[in-house]
């Protein structure tokens, strides 16, 4: 059974989340006229002792890297406050399950009463994740990430929060980092979301999220989120702690002002990994990264890997007078993330055209990015950006199948959108992931057949509209069909037949 202890200023989410996995929460009242066998909590705030049975306090987050200030003792780490740990001479707790020898001593020198009841298990969720990480190609394919480069940004709460000191930076990201070279994503503290709301923080977020951002969700997703990441851009929550565990690339983007206590394993984190002091530096700052080095730095966090759900178990078992089961404790993976829930749909193209060659970098136009042509995707941007395109284009097979329809053909729907849109040069159909037809006002519809980048093994595909724009760039004087084109988008090249459409083409359906 679960209840939620009073006081809590984001407790409406964590009942929220109990009832989504189906479980029976107690009403905090009821819970305190019974008794019971176990009771697990992850922190000791609250009156937690009002419960009757052995307490168990599990860690809250990974180590004890901040103060919360106005709660308890000044400068207290939270989780390891003394004035939480003891009331009334009376220890809160038969059990300290913690995740490193270090935090027994951190807790001994607060209270040497509740250290002797500490033990060393691990980290649970640590557990999960470094299980889970075979399905990291898995986690990539369900986030459309593709062969871009994933960045995560981690954020804690409080005043001294990403969120709160950099509200900006997701914008930013998506602004200056190609489209197709880099995938975004946002791992926020579920206190942040419930501070004021959920929709609230969409809403704050809407540039980023309009830009295709990823807006992981707090409990299991984010874990798959930093699995599948490239690099990981952060403030002091102990988030952080668990990408370095994976060895990923950490950028500091804020340095946790008076919360972070100096000397623990995030305070060492931070003090280690390079800072993001312009959001055009990540590249620079991934570069730098030295394989094994943040790994090193968050041992100081974790103990017992491989072993915490077994350790944990045998703990449980044993307060309770019991065996346990035999075989080692079941570690569940971690769920496939959700995709992102918007995509741009207008774009600023920047070009470079050589001979054979047409280079190719894509911002969403929302941001203000500057280029030399406006991409837009017929029927999903507004009309405002559709009015001031040079390509115009749209995906084929998206239309329901119904028992009444009219269905374009590719070639009628390409002469009708240059009909009604005079200020377009060029418009394209999308009809598979590796072929496209376009036609500028000028010249014929064109079929393009576009190959994988072959690289380590992988066939790397890109959105064929990103191809469609290197075509509206490159010039007709090089047009000497049929021809083969090199498309470089996001620092790979994808080869590109280019020959005139065969009539079965230009009359496929739509």
């Amino acid at each position: 059974m679960f209840t939620l202890v009073p006081g809590s200023d984001f407790g409406i989410d964590a009942l929220a989340a109990i009832e989504r996995v189906g479980a029976r929460t107690v009403p905090w009242e009821e819970a305190c006229r019974r008794s019971y066998d176990l009771i697990v909590a992850a922190s000791p705030k609250g009156e937690l002792r009002l419960l009757r049975g052995r307490r168990v306090l599990l860690p809250h987050g990974a180590g004890f890297n901040k103060t919360v200030r106005g709660e308890g003792s000044d400068d207290s780490a939270s989780g390891l406050d003394p004035a939480f740990l003891v009331r009334d001479g009376e220890v809160l707790a038969a059990l300290y399950a913690l995740a490193h020898p270090s935090q027994v001593d951190r807790l001994a020198a607060v209270s040497p009463r509740a250290a002797e009841h500490a033990v060393v298990v691990g980290d649970p969720t640590l557990e999960r994740i470094l299980a889970s990480r075979s399905r990291r190609e898995a986690y990539r394919a369900a986030l459309g990430t593709g062969a871009r480069k994933l960045i995560v940004m981690t954020s804690t709460w409080g005043p001294e929060s990403l969120l709160r000191r950099r509200p900006e930076l997701p914008a930013e990201l998506a602004a200056r980092l190609p489209y197709d070279s880099y995938q975004l994503a946002l791992v926020a503290h579920p206190n942040e979301r419930n501070r004021t709301s959920p929709f609230d923080l969409v809403e704050q977020l809407a540039p980023a999220l309009d830009a295709g951002m990823v807006l992981a969700g707090a409990y299991e997703e984010w874990g798959a989120v930093l699995i599948a990441a490239d690099a990981v851009i952060t403030d002091h929550g102990s988030t952080a702690l668990y990408a370095a565990a994976l060895d990923r690339p950490l950028i500091g983007a804020c340095d946790g002002g008076a919360e972070l206590i100096p000397g623990s394993p995030m305070g060492e984190v931070l003090a280690h990994c390079p800072g993001l002091d312009d959001p055009g530096g990540v590249e620079g700052a991934i570069a730098a990264h030295r394989p094994g080095a943040v790994r090193a730095l968050a041992k100081a966090a974790f103990a017992e890997q491989g072993r915490a759900l077994d350790r944990l178990r045998e703990e449980l078992y044993a307060l309770l007078g019991l065996e346990p089961p035999d075989g080692p404790a079941t570690v569940r993976l971690l769920p496939d993330p959700r995709p992102p829930v918007r995509a741009p749909a207008a774009f600023a193209v920047r070009t470079r055209v050589g001979d054979h060659t047409v280079r190719v970098e894509r911002f969403p136009a929302h941001t203000g990015a500057s280029g030399q042509h406006l991409a837009v995707e017929y029927d999903a941007a507004d009309e405002r950006h559709a009015q001031s395109a040079g390509l115009l284009y749209r995906r084929a097979g998206q239309a329901p199948v119904r028992p009444y329809s009219a269905t374009w053909t590719a070639d009628g729907w390409i002469a009708h959108v240059l009909d009604q849109y005079p200020g377009c040069r060029t418009a394209g159909v999308v009809m598979s992931p590796s072929w496209c037809l376009v036609r500028d006002r000028r010249g014929p519809l064109l079929s393009l057949r576009v190959g994988p980048c072959r690289e380590d093994g992988l066939l790397l595909r890109t959105d064929p509209a990103a191809v469609l724009s290197g075509v509206h760039a490159w010039p007709a004087a090089h047009r000497d069909l049929p021809a083969e084109v090199t498309c470089v988008i996001g620092d790979r090249s994808y080869p590109v037949r280019v020959e005139p459409a065969t009539a079965g083409e230009a009359t496929a359906a739509l």
